[in-house]
């Protein structure tokens, strides 16, 4: 199953795509795909649904943030050992946590903002987690049954802030619209293996970033399972679990991204994001 979220950003509304590929609106069914309906019994509910008894959705229709009502994004950190190398980090003994503002989160194919003076954005395209139900202390073994789904995300960085500004990652990672999320929330069950998950990106139509969620160091249900011994992870909460080799930061020289710049991004199960890099409303 594959969850949507369409509209104007602040009311979208909740949706499915059907197997034909058709968006179908489901107002009617429940309010939002949000922390309330992401639990077992309500993810069964809309599992059992005919897609075609609902309406569709208009064609061109916006796609906000496959998961509304977001508390948390708790992000980790250098979790492919080529990445930590292009980054010229020795790989983690442990998984590095750090966390996104919430409000970073946008659609899919929204506008990526370029902050007032910025010359290190940088791109990042990963797997997210979205947790369906209480996590707390949960066994590796068992942590895969506390997950609601999985997402594409671009974990946008701004480098100096990130880097040169001392103090938490956050400041580099938590400006408006650096965290696209979608087009869609995959199940599970759909998905397969999440540790066979190929990811790409390109920066104006040349390849950036290629890899495979194999090459992870630490694995999907290990970095669930870890967290909830530090917190308790609820219903919504977004993890993007590390980005493969090939960001701006590694280039040599680095590569950065700058207003006019089209990002675009996938994986395999994951559908597609298209971004514009421009500059902020701020500015």
């Amino acid at each position: 199953m594959k969850l949507i979220r369409h509209g104007q950003p602040g009311a979208e509304l909740p949706g499915l795509i059907d197997a034909s590929g058709t968006l179908r609106d489901l107002s009617g069914v429940l309010a939002d795909i949000e922390p309330a309906t992401l639990g077992p019994d309500s993810m069964a509910r809309l599992a059992s649904l005919d897609p075609l008894t609902l309406p569709p959705v208009p064609f061109g229709t916006r796609l906000g943030p496959c998961v509304g009502r977001v508390g948390n994004v708790v992000a980790i950190g250098l979790n492919y050992a080529d990445h930590a190398a292009e980054a010229g980090l020795k790989p983690p003994g442990q998984p590095i946590v750090f966390n996104k503002h919430s409000a970073a989160i946008s659609g899919p194919n929204d506008d990526v903002w370029l902050p007032p003076g910025s010359t290190q954005l940088d791109w990042e395209v990963e797997l997210g987690i979205v947790i369906g139900q209480r996590t707390f202390h949960v066994s590796e073994a068992d942590a895969l049954s506390h997950v609601a789904g999985f997402c594409l995300v671009n974990d946008v960085s701004e480098r100096a802030y990130q880097m040169a500004y001392e103090g938490q990652w956050v400041k580099g990672k938590s400006y408006p619209t650096h965290c696209p999320i979608g087009p869609w929330l995959i199940t599970p069950d759909e998905l397969g293996d999440p540790q066979d998950v190929d990811l790409w990106l390109d920066v104006n139509g040349v390849r950036r970033q290629s890899g495979n969620t194999r090459t992870m160091i630490f694995g999907v249900a290990h970095i669930v399972s870890y967290l909830s011994r530090f917190m308790v992870l609820q219903p919504g909460d977004v993890i993007p679990t590390g980005t493969p080799p090939g960001v701006g930061m590694g280039h040599k020289p680095p590569l950065y991204l700058k207003a006019g710049d089209v990002i675009t991004l996938g994986g395999r199960g994951l559908g597609e994001q298209r971004q514009v890099v421009v500059d902020s409303p701020a500015a």
